[in-house]
């Protein structure tokens, strides 16, 4: 494709004045202008003619990548040109690339881009253009490249929260205590040692053998963790430019990787109009990878969101105490209502934390300072929004519920604390 510059769509927009101008103080000279535009037509296709075309235009781009990491698209040119050459990437949707995905090169150059959902994202085309020695013209060619870059859940980060956590336990003692001490049954005493709960310390004993000593508990293990996501049509919204649902799978696959880590067992459940996705209980490495494999099978859905019909299927599959941490949201009284009635139901057999993203939107609305009458309006709308969303909250809690309101960026650490002191007091 050849089209031309800015430079000689300006060279022949001046021309067209001093036309007009000749045109009128000399018509005899009405030719005279034709030639600026034939002139014009010479060197174009001159530039045309001269235009070294560049070599091949290779991709390198990863082949998996998280939802919401951030990466580079690498392009690289063999041989360069001299003149001015901008490359652009034609990709999916699921992938944000920075600049529209155009750069100016000139060998190598790279393209940030970051996976927006999951699933499969195909940069499709590499487009190529290059002017030639006299900026005139611009040379076009597209090539068809077809290559597919995974999206999957953000497993890096659940790992290496994980890894963090129980890195800072460590050092504090806490792993230890939570191997051999936290727990419902007793076990031994040990001498205190620095970063142990003080309030385990056992007076008495201390004062009989003239030491302080702490209490230690046999450690419960094997509990059964359910993680349940709520896939409806409003976990689907964007948080920093993220479905709500991948923010959320970041944060169940924490705490499913410290559950395996704690020896504990896991099990995944989706629902949205109805249930999606029900694993088996699974344990150990081979466990983290089939949850890893169903949390990636997870699909956005448009529709809503039946907590009547999916929390009474949880329930019934579930044939011993469980803590479910429910990953959910709500936008209006009434579905959330439905939601507390279901919820209901549960607390007489399992322990539930209920996890929802706070709305900083709807914050950023209610708190920004009123310019005009339509920023009063949203302030108001956005303010009573909040006002249901804490009612419902303290609802939730006043019926034994935990509820977790974190943002995105600290939800899967709060999280993860939240279950670590669940498992300390035995899921009661």
């Amino acid at each position: 494709m050849i089209y031309p510059t800015g430079r000689l769509v300006l060279a022949a927009g001046l021309g067209a004045p001093v036309a007009l101008l000749v045109g009128v103080v000399a018509p005899t000279l009405w030719l005279l202008p034709l030639g600026w535009v034939l002139l014009l037509v010479v060197l174009a296709v001159a530039d045309i003619v001269t235009t070294t075309a560049p070599g091949a235009l290779a991709l390198t781009a990863p082949t998996s990548i998280g939802v919401g990491e951030r990466f580079d698209l690498g392009l690289a040119l063999s041989p360069p040109v001299a003149r001015h050459t901008e490359a652009a990437i034609a990709a999916d949707p699921r992938l944000d690339l920075a600049d529209g995905g155009t750069v100016r090169l000139a060998r190598e150059a790279t393209i940030a881009a970051t996976g927006l959902r999951r699933g499969i994202a195909l940069v499709r085309e590499l487009q190529l253009r290059w002017q030639g020695p006299l900026g005139l013209v611009w040379r076009q060619r597209a090539t068809r490249v077809d290559r597919s870059v995974l999206v999957t859940p953000d497993v890096r980060s659940a790992r290496s929260d994980a890894v963090t956590l129980l890195t800072r336990e460590a050092r504090t003692g806490m792993t230890t205590q939570f191997e051999t001490g936290h727990g419902g049954e007793f076990d031994a005493f040990a001498q205190y040692q620095p970063g142990m709960d003080r309030r385990r310390i056992d007076w008495k004993a201390s004062a009989r053998h003239s030491a302080l000593l702490a209490k230690e508990y046999r450690a419960e293990r094997d509990n059964n963790i359910v993680v349940a996501f709520d896939c409806g049509r409003t976990m689907v919204e964007p948080v920093a430019e993220v479905a709500r649902l991948d923010r959320a799978i970041t944060a169940g696959l924490l705490v499913a990787y410290l559950s395996f880590k704690l020896g504990d067992r896991v099990t995944l459940f989706a629902f949205d109009s109805r249930p999606r996705v029900a694993s088996a209980a699974l344990t150990g490495t081979a466990g983290f990878a089939a949850i890893r494999r169903l949390a990636g099978s997870l699909d956005y859905s448009a529709e809503e969101t039946n907590f009547t019909l999916g929390l009474s299927a949880l329930a019934a599959r579930l044939d011993r105490r469980s803590l479910i941490i429910l990953f959910t949201d709500f936008t209006d009284a009434i579905s959330a209502e439905l939601m507390l009635r279901s919820v209901g139901r549960l607390l007489d057999r399992h322990v539930l934390m209920c996890v929802v993203l706070t709305d900083e939107a709807l914050e950023a609305l209610a708190a920004a300072e009123p310019l005009a009458a339509d920023d009063v309006t949203r302030a108001v709308v956005a303010a009573d929004l909040l006002r249901e969303r804490r009612i419902v909250l303290t609802r939730l809690r006043r019926m034994g519920v935990e509820v977790l309101e974190a943002s995105w960026r600290d939800l899967g650490p709060a999280l993860a604390a939240r279950y670590l002191d669940a498992r300390w007091r035995g899921l009661r």
